[in-house]
């Protein structure tokens, strides 16, 4: 986590160093006036380039008035799901306040541990948040998951403040529905959670899950054409949404194959690699091939590899054109509290 934080005083100097007591893992950089620089700390001349400083960070935080802060800002600020958050703290640490990207950059999550450093009154003012109910950008967020619309996520966030808002959800919910939320499959707006392209409410706002694992067999010197071309197949065949994909898997004799390589890279995926004793080592039934054995010491590739670190095989073999594809789906059980 990136964090960059501007004092112009003395008292304010004292006030930030409380402040990042509750990020000691964060990398962070310190700007201040330069007859008040402390150790670590940068001179205000250094940050010249604010927008490079905006892009950096993950968290921007302001120890002055709230007029300094939104002017600084101001010309840079671009969407709510790209701009980082950003918290403003008085010079004597007695009020903080989440002025940018409350929900989905964690603004206000920020400024309540920030407040708790400093015995602070931490001052948030999103609806949602006053009004004790479900903050599904917030959670969504919280969770690693992804949303879909956030042109819907908006007008759900609008809506529950008047009425409960349906859900719809893949997997089992361990705790009870938050304020605002109820279960239910119809409704003009509703909320579903998963890994498919559905759409039970007139708008359906998707909070999409990463959970699954693409096991990927290949002949050697496949392109990556060739790779897509049956990936995309597969996960249309499957009504999958590609972005609760959360990673590829395969066998190591192929970690240098440069169509497989080419493709996880162009897909922003991460891909793990598994010895031939490793896949032949998991229990249960799979598509066997001789074939395949008799080339890699193992009966089955894509299966077996998508199954490592998940729980159930969703889609069996599929193969075209020198690929194989398999689907296997980790576990995954909703909280909300």
């Amino acid at each position: 986590m990136n964090i960059s934080l501007f004092t112009y005083t003395k008292n304010g100097c004292k006030t930030a160093i409380k402040a990042l007591n509750c990020f000691e893992e964060a990398e962070t950089k310190v700007y201040a006036p330069e007859r008040f620089l402390k150790d670590g700390f940068l001179s205000l001349e250094q940050a010249h380039n604010f927008e490079d400083i905006f892009m950096w960070s993950d968290l921007v935080i302001f120890v002055a008035s709230c007029g300094i802060a939104v002017r600084k800002i101001a010309p840079f600020i671009k969407d709510k799901c790209t701009d980082p958050a950003v918290v403003c703290v008085d010079e004597s640490g007695k009020y903080v306040i989440p002025l940018l990207s409350g929900h989905i950059g964690g603004a206000n999550r920020f400024a309540k541990a920030i407040a708790e450093a400093l015995n602070a009154v931490c001052v948030i003012t999103t609806a949602t948040d006053i009004e004790g109910k479900f903050s599904v950008d917030s959670w969504a967020e919280k969770q690693g998951f992804v949303i879909d619309d956030m042109s819907i996520a908006k007008d759900v966030s609008a809506h529950i403040l008047e009425n409960d808002v349906p859900l719809l959800s893949e997997f089992n919910i361990l705790s009870r529905l938050p304020n605002g939320v109820i279960r239910g499959e119809n409704g003009k707006i509703g909320i579903y959670v998963g890994t498919h392209i559905k759409a039970p409410y007139d708008r359906t706002l998707r909070i999409i899950t990463p959970v699954l694992h693409l096991g990927i067999g290949c002949r050697k010197g496949t392109p990556k054409e060739a790779i897509r071309e049956l990936v995309e197949t597969v996960l249309l065949e499957n009504n999958i949404d590609k972005r609760s994909v959360k990673c590829v898997a395969s066998i190591d004799i192929k970690s240098h194959e440069p169509g497989l390589l080419e493709y996880c890279k162009e897909n922003d995926l991460d891909i793990i690699f598994y010895s031939a004793e490793k896949l032949k080592s998991i229990k249960g039934e799979f598509t066997a091939s001789s074939f395949v054995k008799d080339i890699t010491g193992v009966d089955n590739v894509c299966e077996r590899a998508a199954i490592m670190g998940a729980e159930k095989l969703t889609v069996r073999k599929r193969a075209a054109n020198g690929v194989t594809v398999a689907i296997a789906e980790e576990g995954c059980e909703l909280r909300f509290e």
